[in-house]
C-alpha cells in the first residue's frame, strides 16, 4: 500500500511539471493571430527563407522561444528589456504569452521597476497563447524534434 501512495504522490508531483513542458496555447490559432503582429515583425529563418513577411519595426521572430530575450542581431532593444535579459530573462510560451497581453507590465513585474517600459506598444488583449505556441515551433527544441523522427527511422533502418 505505501508503494502506491509514493506511486501516486510522485505522478501528482510530475503532471505539473510537463504540463509546462507543453504548449499552452495553439499553434494553428497562433498562426492566424500573427497577422496582428505582422505590421511590426517578421519570421525569417537563419537561411533567409520568409516563413511570415512582416514589418522591420520589431525583430524578426524566429526562434525566439528558447531564446535569451533582448539578443536577436540587428535590432536595438529598449534598456529596460535589455536589463531583463541580463537578469536572465529567456522567452518560452508562458512568459511571452503575459508579455504579449501587456509589455511594459510585464517588464515593471519582471524588473521589480515601476518605471520600467517596453519599446512595444501593442497589446494583445486574447490569443497571447495561441500566439507563443505557434512561435514555440520555430524554436530550436521544435525543429530538433520535428529531426528527430527521422534519426531515429534512418537509426531503425541500419539495425534492420
Amino acid at each position: 500500500m505505501k508503494h502506491i501512495y509514493s506511486a501516486l504522490l510522485a505522478t501528482v508531483i510530475a503532471v505539473p511539471a510537463l504540463a509546462d513542458s507543453h504548449s499552452m496555447g495553439d499553434a494553428d490559432a497562433g498562426e492566424k493571430q500573427f497577422g496582428k503582429c505582422k505590421a511590426c515583425h517578421m519570421i525569417v529563418d537563419d537561411a533567409g527563407e520568409t516563413i511570415q513577411r512582416g514589418g522591420k519595426v520589431g525583430p524578426n521572430l524566429y526562434g525566439i522561444i528558447g531564446k535569451q530575450a533582448g539578443t536577436v542581431e540587428d535590432y536595438r532593444y529598449g534598456d529596460d528589456l535589455v536589463a531583463a535579459s541580463e537578469a536572465g530573462l529567456v522567452w518560452d510560451e508562458a512568459n511571452m504569452a503575459e508579455y504579449l497581453l501587456n509589455p511594459t507590465d510585464f517588464l515593471r513585474t519582471t524588473l521589480d521597476d515601476k518605471k520600467a517600459r517596453s519599446k512595444m506598444s501593442f497589446r494583445m488583449r486574447k490569443g497571447g497563447e495561441d500566439v507563443a505556441a505557434y512561435l514555440a515551433t520555430f524554436s530550436p527544441e521544435a525543429e530538433a524534434a520535428a529531426d528527430a523522427p527521422m534519426a531515429d527511422d534512418a537509426e531503425a533502418e541500419k539495425t534492420e
